[in-house]
């Protein structure tokens, strides 16, 4: 039978893997709203953290010829906020807030001159990122020697896209270059799930649903030469995908857990971020299949304060030509201290990226290949609950 250190320590320990291991998500994927927070055994708990990932990505060619660009794609922050709020004994609802997907890339003047010479517009930043603001509750019952939990809740979702345009950089006196903007203020979606959890045994088997979002930018606006006076109209609109989790955990002997997930991630609903400048139709191609991601981790209670993990992580590339998004592989770990009132998680992980390309006639701006490269991540967060 597990002590009581085992059930309240590392029964977080799930948790606390997935700050161990976002070094480089798949796809755009970034963070997932905190709601495992409904499981804490407290009517009141409140979790605040961030992580910030390095990703190291660069090209070997462009065009082909060789790229000294370096990397070109940029590190980030994910935040993450949830609270707890115990209604009854068996009613419990969170609110949580986080930025599930985003990418950001600053391009060299290499990659600048494919994309020209190969009849593009040769964009320098590119990015974009959303904020979920979520509300999901938690109904649970007797079942067995556990509780079975049923989980639902929407979730508001807005979306912001830049792109530098910066022909000048090449065509000294172009006319043509200028900053385009995108925004949708808000799109709602839902997720759905279950649990069965039997406490005793750290024993924990979940799996939770979360709905695909379109997004459609009515207003936005393209600046022209970037002098804030000139503005063409523009319009665009992308879906981002759905997803379903299945995650497992249970004790296997005195301190120790193993711990593991499943992800699948629609990501083939994303072929192209479709968009229009002062009546001329333009895409970004992705031409994307389904990601999955697959998880595995053990975890121990060192002492009554003192809780650790580590975890290997794969996730497929979804790429199939139209850009670089490869296989990775995670190595994550993490802590979990008792410390003041409450408790305090950190967490690192390393991704190995490897190698790919795409290509003009798959649907990139222009041909390129990329080695293998590595991306980085630190994390922490801090809970009080009671």
């Amino acid at each position: 039978m597990i002590n009581s250190i085992f059930k309240n320590g590392v029964l977080t320990v799930a948790a606390l893997a997935a700050f161990a291991s976002v070094a480089q998500a798949g796809g755009f994927a970034r963070g997932e709203a905190d709601t495992d927070i409904l499981f804490d055994a407290d009517d009141y708990a409140f979790r605040a953290g961030a992580t910030y990932v390095s990703p190291r990505r660069e090209f070997e060619t462009t065009g082909g010829v060789a790229n000294n660009d370096g990397v070109y794609t940029e590190g980030y922050w994910i935040p993450s906020i949830a609270a707890k709020i115990g209604v009854s004994e068996n009613f419990a609802c969170a609110l949580t807030y986080t930025q599930p997907f985003g990418a950001q890339a600053n391009y060299g003047m290499d990659a600048r001159m494919a994309a020209i010479a190969n009849g593009n517009n040769p964009y320098g930043e590119k990015g974009f990122k959303t904020n979920e603001y979520g509300a999901t509750c938690d109904v649970k019952f007797d079942a067995g020697k556990g509780k079975l939990h049923l989980l639902g809740g929407i979730f508001m979702q807005d979306f912001s896209y830049t792109a530098v345009n910066e022909l000048d950089t090449i065509l000294p006196g172009s006319t043509r270059h200028g900053t385009l903007r995108l925004e949708d203020d808000s799109a709602i979606g839902y997720r759905l799930g279950a649990a069965y959890e039997i406490t005793e045994y750290a024993l924990r088997v979940s799996l939770m649903y979360r709905s695909k979002i379109k997004h459609e930018a009515d207003e936005g606006s393209y600046d022209v030469m970037d002098l804030g006076s000139i503005f063409l109209p523009a319009t665009g609109y992308g879906t981002l995908p759905q997803s379903l989790k299945l995650s497992a955990q249970t004790g296997v002997a005195e301190g120790w857990l193993v711990y593991g997930s499943v992800k699948w991630t629609d990501w083939s609903v994303l072929d192209a971020l479709n968009y229009n400048i002062g009546g001329t139709d333009f895409r970004d191609a992705y031409n994307w299949k389904d990601g999955w991601t697959v998880q595995a981790g053990v975890a121990h209670v060192f002492t009554e304060k003192l809780t650790g993990t580590v975890n290997l992580t794969w996730d497929s590339g979804v790429g199939t030509g139209a850009d670089i998004n490869t296989d990775t592989w995670t190595l994550g770990a993490g802590i979990q201290a008792k410390l003041g009132p409450g408790d305090l998680r950190f967490g690192g992980g390393v991704s190995y990226l490897t190698s790919g390309s795409q290509s003009a006639s798959k649907g990139a701006s222009y041909d390129a290949t990329a080695g293998n490269d590595w991306s980085y991540a630190i994390s922490g967060s801090y809970k009080i609950s009671f």
